[in-house]
Protein backbone atom coordinates (compact mmCIF):
# COMPACT_ATOMS: atom_id res chain seq x y z
CA UNK A 1 0.00 0.00 0.00
CA UNK A 2 1.30 3.26 -0.90
CA UNK A 3 2.23 5.38 1.86
CA UNK A 4 0.06 8.54 0.94
CA UNK A 5 -3.12 5.88 0.57
CA UNK A 6 -3.18 4.70 4.03
CA UNK A 7 -5.32 7.26 5.82
CA UNK A 8 -8.92 7.31 4.66
CA UNK A 9 -11.85 9.53 4.57
CA UNK A 10 -15.44 9.11 5.53
CA UNK A 11 -17.04 6.38 3.23
CA UNK A 12 -19.30 9.03 1.40
CA UNK A 13 -15.83 10.90 0.40
CA UNK A 14 -13.89 7.91 -0.42
CA UNK A 15 -16.89 6.55 -2.18
CA UNK A 16 -17.37 9.92 -4.29
CA UNK A 17 -13.57 9.49 -5.03
CA UNK A 18 -13.70 5.86 -6.59
CA UNK A 19 -16.68 6.24 -8.44
CA UNK A 20 -14.88 9.02 -11.00
CA UNK A 21 -15.95 8.40 -14.33
CA UNK A 22 -15.02 10.19 -18.21
CA UNK A 23 -17.28 11.74 -19.93
CA UNK A 24 -17.59 11.78 -23.40
CA UNK A 25 -17.78 15.16 -25.16
CA UNK A 26 -17.80 14.54 -28.92
CA UNK A 27 -19.92 16.10 -31.29
CA UNK A 28 -20.77 19.28 -29.59
CA UNK A 29 -21.43 22.36 -31.26
CA UNK A 30 -19.20 25.32 -31.17
CA UNK A 31 -20.54 28.54 -29.86
CA UNK A 32 -17.41 31.27 -29.26
CA UNK A 33 -15.05 30.32 -32.48
CA UNK A 34 -15.47 30.26 -36.27
CA UNK A 35 -16.13 27.53 -38.42
CA UNK A 36 -13.40 28.43 -41.08
CA UNK A 37 -10.10 27.14 -41.40
CA UNK A 38 -7.11 29.69 -41.54
CA UNK A 39 -5.28 28.33 -43.97
CA UNK A 40 -5.94 26.05 -47.41
CA UNK A 41 -7.55 23.14 -45.93
CA UNK A 42 -5.96 19.76 -46.55
CA UNK A 43 -8.94 17.30 -48.08
CA UNK A 44 -6.07 14.61 -48.96
CA UNK A 45 -6.38 13.74 -45.17
CA UNK A 46 -9.04 11.29 -44.30
CA UNK A 47 -7.53 10.22 -40.99
CA UNK A 48 -9.96 8.53 -38.48
CA UNK A 49 -8.69 9.98 -35.18
CA UNK A 50 -10.19 10.13 -31.54
CA UNK A 51 -9.06 12.93 -29.43
CA UNK A 52 -8.73 13.11 -25.59
CA UNK A 53 -9.53 16.77 -24.13
CA UNK A 54 -9.39 17.97 -20.73
CA UNK A 55 -11.06 21.80 -19.02
CA UNK A 56 -7.85 23.49 -19.06
CA UNK A 57 -7.38 26.87 -20.18
CA UNK A 58 -4.98 25.96 -23.14
CA UNK A 59 -5.07 25.70 -26.68
CA UNK A 60 -6.54 22.75 -26.79
CA UNK A 61 -9.95 23.98 -25.48
CA UNK A 62 -9.10 26.94 -28.66
CA UNK A 63 -9.13 24.27 -31.33
CA UNK A 64 -11.71 22.39 -29.88
CA UNK A 65 -14.08 25.27 -29.77
CA UNK A 66 -13.40 27.02 -33.01
CA UNK A 67 -13.30 23.25 -35.11
CA UNK A 68 -9.64 23.90 -36.59
CA UNK A 69 -9.24 20.53 -36.94
CA UNK A 70 -12.90 19.79 -38.43
CA UNK A 71 -12.13 22.70 -41.19
CA UNK A 72 -9.21 22.35 -42.23
CA UNK A 73 -9.43 18.90 -42.54
CA UNK A 74 -12.66 18.48 -43.85
CA UNK A 75 -12.55 15.02 -44.87
CA UNK A 76 -10.98 13.74 -41.72
CA UNK A 77 -13.34 11.91 -39.01
CA UNK A 78 -12.64 13.60 -35.54
CA UNK A 79 -14.18 12.66 -32.44
CA UNK A 80 -13.60 14.67 -28.89
CA UNK A 81 -13.57 13.09 -25.56
CA UNK A 82 -13.82 14.76 -22.02
CA UNK A 83 -12.02 13.23 -19.25
CA UNK A 84 -11.68 14.39 -15.78
CA UNK A 85 -7.93 13.77 -15.22
CA UNK A 86 -4.42 12.43 -16.99
CA UNK A 87 -5.31 9.26 -15.27
CA UNK A 88 -8.36 8.67 -17.04
CA UNK A 89 -6.84 9.66 -20.27
CA UNK A 90 -3.79 7.17 -19.94
CA UNK A 91 -6.29 4.65 -18.74
CA UNK A 92 -8.14 5.20 -22.38
CA UNK A 93 -4.85 4.83 -24.14
CA UNK A 94 -4.21 1.71 -22.27
CA UNK A 95 -7.56 0.84 -23.64
CA UNK A 96 -6.52 1.49 -27.13
CA UNK A 97 -9.44 3.97 -27.18
CA UNK A 98 -8.01 7.16 -27.96
CA UNK A 99 -5.22 7.99 -30.65
CA UNK A 100 -4.22 11.79 -28.98
CA UNK A 101 -4.98 13.03 -25.78
CA UNK A 102 -3.98 15.86 -23.44
CA UNK A 103 -2.02 14.53 -20.01
CA UNK A 104 0.20 16.29 -17.59
CA UNK A 105 3.77 15.29 -17.26
CA UNK A 106 3.55 12.87 -14.88
CA UNK A 107 0.64 10.54 -16.21
CA UNK A 108 3.13 10.68 -19.56
CA UNK A 109 6.01 9.88 -17.10
CA UNK A 110 3.59 6.58 -16.06
CA UNK A 111 2.62 5.83 -19.18
CA UNK A 112 6.35 5.43 -20.14
CA UNK A 113 6.93 3.33 -17.72
CA UNK A 114 6.22 -0.03 -15.81
CA UNK A 115 4.13 -1.46 -15.51
CA UNK A 116 2.35 0.49 -18.33
CA UNK A 117 4.83 1.28 -20.65
CA UNK A 118 2.75 1.95 -22.90
CA UNK A 119 3.57 2.95 -27.03
CA UNK A 120 2.98 6.68 -27.19
CA UNK A 121 5.04 9.62 -27.48
CA UNK A 122 4.67 12.59 -26.28
CA UNK A 123 4.66 14.91 -29.43
CA UNK A 124 3.62 18.66 -27.99
CA UNK A 125 3.52 20.63 -24.91
CA UNK A 126 0.50 22.62 -24.17
CA UNK A 127 1.70 24.15 -21.20
CA UNK A 128 4.14 25.07 -18.80
CA UNK A 129 2.24 24.61 -15.52
CA UNK A 130 2.67 27.82 -12.73
CA UNK A 131 0.14 29.50 -10.42
CA UNK A 132 -3.08 27.54 -12.49
CA UNK A 133 -2.39 24.33 -10.25
CA UNK A 134 -2.06 25.44 -6.52
CA UNK A 135 -2.03 24.33 -3.08
CA UNK A 136 -5.50 26.43 -1.56
CA UNK A 137 -6.38 25.63 2.27
CA UNK A 138 -9.59 26.38 3.82
CA UNK A 139 -10.33 29.12 6.75
CA UNK A 140 -6.15 29.55 7.64
CA UNK A 141 -5.98 25.94 7.88
CA UNK A 142 -2.27 26.24 7.45
CA UNK A 143 0.25 29.05 6.44
CA UNK A 144 3.07 26.03 4.91
CA UNK A 145 3.25 22.40 4.19
CA UNK A 146 3.75 21.73 7.72
CA UNK A 147 0.83 23.12 8.99
CA UNK A 148 -1.12 20.06 7.02
CA UNK A 149 0.02 17.55 8.73
CA UNK A 150 -2.84 14.99 9.50
CA UNK A 151 -4.87 17.18 7.92
CA UNK A 152 -6.98 16.31 4.78
CA UNK A 153 -5.55 17.15 1.44
CA UNK A 154 -7.58 16.05 -1.85
CA UNK A 155 -5.94 16.16 -5.07
CA UNK A 156 -6.07 13.86 -8.28
CA UNK A 157 -3.85 10.80 -7.81
CA UNK A 158 -1.16 10.58 -10.40
CA UNK A 159 -1.41 14.02 -11.44
CA UNK A 160 0.63 16.95 -11.88
CA UNK A 161 -0.78 18.63 -8.89
CA UNK A 162 0.14 15.29 -6.56
CA UNK A 163 3.24 15.09 -8.24
CA UNK A 164 3.70 18.58 -7.14
CA UNK A 165 1.96 18.11 -3.53
CA UNK A 166 4.48 15.34 -2.69
CA UNK A 167 7.02 16.60 -3.82
CA UNK A 168 6.67 19.84 -2.09
CA UNK A 169 5.99 17.66 1.03
CA UNK A 170 9.52 15.96 0.45
CA UNK A 171 11.32 18.93 0.09
CA UNK A 172 10.38 20.53 3.11
CA UNK A 173 12.01 17.53 4.86
CA UNK A 174 8.18 15.83 5.36
CA UNK A 175 7.04 12.41 5.57
CA UNK A 176 3.50 12.05 2.98
CA UNK A 177 2.19 9.95 5.41
CA UNK A 178 1.63 11.89 7.79
CA UNK A 179 -0.51 14.03 5.93
CA UNK A 180 -4.32 12.32 4.75
CA UNK A 181 -4.46 12.72 1.20
CA UNK A 182 -7.37 11.24 -0.70
CA UNK A 183 -7.85 10.79 -4.39
CA UNK A 184 -10.56 13.23 -6.36
CA UNK A 185 -11.49 14.47 -9.54
CA UNK A 186 -11.43 18.16 -9.78
CA UNK A 187 -15.16 18.32 -9.51
CA UNK A 188 -15.34 16.52 -6.88
CA UNK A 189 -13.41 18.22 -4.76
CA UNK A 190 -15.23 21.56 -4.89
CA UNK A 191 -18.73 19.97 -2.84
CA UNK A 192 -15.93 18.27 -0.72
CA UNK A 193 -14.49 21.44 0.45
CA UNK A 194 -18.51 22.84 0.87
CA UNK A 195 -19.20 20.27 3.34
CA UNK A 196 -15.82 20.78 5.02
CA UNK A 197 -14.74 17.08 4.51
CA UNK A 198 -11.74 18.61 3.36
CA UNK A 199 -9.20 21.03 4.51
CA UNK A 200 -7.27 21.94 1.62
CA UNK A 201 -6.62 20.66 -2.26
CA UNK A 202 -3.40 20.89 -4.53
CA UNK A 203 -5.85 21.40 -7.79
CA UNK A 204 -6.37 23.59 -10.88
CA UNK A 205 -8.89 25.84 -12.79
CA UNK A 206 -11.36 26.12 -12.29
CA UNK A 207 -11.73 24.30 -9.16
CA UNK A 208 -9.16 26.05 -7.80
CA UNK A 209 -10.73 29.49 -8.38
CA UNK A 210 -14.22 28.08 -6.70
CA UNK A 211 -12.04 27.36 -3.66
CA UNK A 212 -10.20 30.61 -3.86
CA UNK A 213 -13.57 32.66 -3.48
CA UNK A 214 -14.79 30.02 -0.44
CA UNK A 215 -12.64 30.84 1.86
CA UNK A 216 -9.68 29.53 0.43
CA UNK A 217 -6.23 30.62 0.72
CA UNK A 218 -3.28 29.80 -1.69
CA UNK A 219 0.03 28.78 -0.10
CA UNK A 220 1.97 26.54 -2.44
CA UNK A 221 1.61 26.97 -6.44
CA UNK A 222 3.33 24.27 -8.81
CA UNK A 223 5.25 27.74 -10.32
CA UNK A 224 6.84 27.50 -6.54
CA UNK A 225 7.78 23.73 -7.23
CA UNK A 226 9.07 24.39 -10.82
CA UNK A 227 11.50 27.13 -9.38
CA UNK A 228 12.19 24.44 -6.74
CA UNK A 229 13.55 22.29 -10.22
CA UNK A 230 10.72 20.21 -10.39
CA UNK A 231 8.51 21.53 -13.65
CA UNK A 232 5.52 20.29 -14.84
CA UNK A 233 3.60 20.44 -17.81
CA UNK A 234 0.20 19.30 -19.61
CA UNK A 235 1.61 17.47 -22.65
CA UNK A 236 -0.07 15.80 -25.95
CA UNK A 237 0.84 12.02 -26.22
CA UNK A 238 -0.06 10.21 -29.19
CA UNK A 239 -0.18 6.65 -30.22
CA UNK A 240 3.02 5.50 -31.82
CA UNK A 241 0.95 3.17 -34.35
CA UNK A 242 -1.40 6.26 -35.52
CA UNK A 243 1.65 8.75 -35.41
CA UNK A 244 3.55 6.61 -37.89
CA UNK A 245 0.44 6.20 -39.77
CA UNK A 246 -1.08 9.58 -40.02
CA UNK A 247 2.18 12.20 -39.97
CA UNK A 248 0.15 14.64 -42.01
CA UNK A 249 -2.88 14.67 -39.87
CA UNK A 250 -0.22 15.22 -36.75
CA UNK A 251 1.45 18.06 -38.79
CA UNK A 252 -1.81 19.60 -39.23
CA UNK A 253 -3.09 18.85 -35.67
CA UNK A 254 0.26 20.68 -34.61
CA UNK A 255 0.12 23.45 -36.72
CA UNK A 256 -3.51 23.97 -35.08
CA UNK A 257 -2.17 24.17 -32.03
CA UNK A 258 0.17 26.56 -32.58
CA UNK A 259 -2.27 28.79 -34.23
CA UNK A 260 -4.28 28.65 -30.65
CA UNK A 261 -1.41 29.48 -29.12
CA UNK A 262 -0.50 32.79 -30.90
CA UNK A 263 -4.28 33.33 -30.68
CA UNK A 264 -3.80 33.25 -26.80
CA UNK A 265 -1.00 35.93 -27.26
CA UNK A 266 -2.22 38.21 -30.00
CA UNK A 267 -5.87 37.70 -29.22
CA UNK A 268 -6.85 36.77 -26.20
CA UNK A 269 -10.09 38.36 -25.98
CA UNK A 270 -11.07 35.88 -28.71
CA UNK A 271 -9.18 32.79 -27.39
CA UNK A 272 -10.62 33.73 -23.91
CA UNK A 273 -14.37 33.21 -25.64
CA UNK A 274 -13.69 29.79 -26.77
CA UNK A 275 -12.17 28.75 -23.27
CA UNK A 276 -15.07 30.23 -21.71
CA UNK A 277 -17.56 28.11 -23.50
CA UNK A 278 -15.75 24.89 -23.40
CA UNK A 279 -13.88 25.43 -19.66
CA UNK A 280 -17.59 27.00 -18.05
CA UNK A 281 -16.40 30.18 -16.72
CA UNK A 282 -16.61 33.99 -18.07
CA UNK A 283 -14.19 35.29 -20.72
CA UNK A 284 -12.78 37.59 -17.88
CA UNK A 285 -12.14 34.52 -15.70
CA UNK A 286 -10.80 33.00 -18.68
CA UNK A 287 -8.31 35.29 -19.46
CA UNK A 288 -7.26 35.70 -15.98
CA UNK A 289 -6.81 31.58 -15.96
CA UNK A 290 -3.85 32.35 -19.22
CA UNK A 291 -1.54 34.00 -16.15
CA UNK A 292 -1.67 30.67 -14.48
CA UNK A 293 0.33 28.99 -17.64
CA UNK A 294 3.47 29.52 -19.98
CA UNK A 295 2.46 28.77 -23.38
CA UNK A 296 5.16 27.87 -25.92
CA UNK A 297 5.02 28.59 -29.33
CA UNK A 298 5.95 25.25 -31.66
CA UNK A 299 9.61 26.70 -32.46
CA UNK A 300 9.97 27.11 -29.41
CA UNK A 301 8.97 23.84 -28.25
CA UNK A 302 11.32 22.08 -31.02
CA UNK A 303 14.23 23.62 -29.17
CA UNK A 304 16.70 22.28 -26.83
CA UNK A 305 14.84 23.43 -23.83
CA UNK A 306 11.56 21.14 -24.30
CA UNK A 307 10.74 18.72 -27.24
CA UNK A 308 14.00 18.77 -28.61
CA UNK A 309 16.05 17.69 -25.79
CA UNK A 310 15.63 18.55 -22.05
CA UNK A 311 11.82 17.40 -21.58
CA UNK A 312 13.38 13.51 -22.04
CA UNK A 313 15.52 14.69 -18.92
CA UNK A 314 12.38 16.15 -17.44
CA UNK A 315 10.37 13.19 -17.36
CA UNK A 316 13.08 10.76 -16.47
CA UNK A 317 13.87 12.59 -13.03
CA UNK A 318 9.75 12.74 -12.62
CA UNK A 319 9.96 8.66 -13.03
CA UNK A 320 12.94 9.12 -10.20
CA UNK A 321 10.54 10.90 -7.96
CA UNK A 322 7.60 8.61 -8.53
CA UNK A 323 9.32 5.44 -7.88
CA UNK A 324 10.01 7.14 -4.49
CA UNK A 325 6.74 7.47 -3.67
CA UNK A 326 5.46 3.54 -5.65
CA UNK A 327 3.59 5.79 -8.01
CA UNK A 328 5.64 3.62 -10.92
CA UNK A 329 7.04 0.04 -10.64
CA UNK A 330 10.72 0.56 -12.36
CA UNK A 331 12.18 3.43 -13.70
CA UNK A 332 13.66 3.41 -17.30
CA UNK A 333 16.94 3.76 -18.87
CA UNK A 334 16.92 7.51 -19.36
CA UNK A 335 16.77 6.79 -22.97
CA UNK A 336 13.50 5.30 -23.12
CA UNK A 337 12.01 8.49 -21.93
CA UNK A 338 14.21 10.85 -24.87
CA UNK A 339 13.02 8.29 -26.83
CA UNK A 340 9.34 8.83 -25.24
CA UNK A 341 9.68 12.58 -26.75
CA UNK A 342 8.95 13.03 -30.60
CA UNK A 343 9.75 16.92 -31.96
CA UNK A 344 8.98 16.11 -35.46
CA UNK A 345 4.71 17.38 -35.61
CA UNK A 346 6.37 20.55 -33.45
CA UNK A 347 9.32 21.17 -36.46
CA UNK A 348 6.75 20.54 -38.45
CA UNK A 349 4.55 23.16 -37.58
CA UNK A 350 7.29 25.68 -36.92
CA UNK A 351 8.04 25.91 -40.96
Amino acid sequence: MLPWKKSVLTASLLTLALSATACVGGGEEATAGGSDCPWEPDESITATVRIGYQKIPNGDVVVKDQKILESCAPNATITWSNFASGGDVVQAFGGKSLDLGLVGSSPATKALSAPLNLPVSVVWIHDVIGAAESLVVRDGAATDIAGLKRKTIATPFGSTAHFSLLQAISDAGEDAADYKLVNAEPEQIAPAWTRGDIDASWVWDPTLSELKKDKGTVILTSEDTAKAGKPTFDVGIADNTFVEKNPDFLALWAKAQDHAIAQIADDPDKAAESVAVEVGVTTDEAKAQFDGFVYLSAAEQAGPDYLGGKLGKDLFATAQFLLTQDGIAAVGPESAYADGVDASAAEAASK
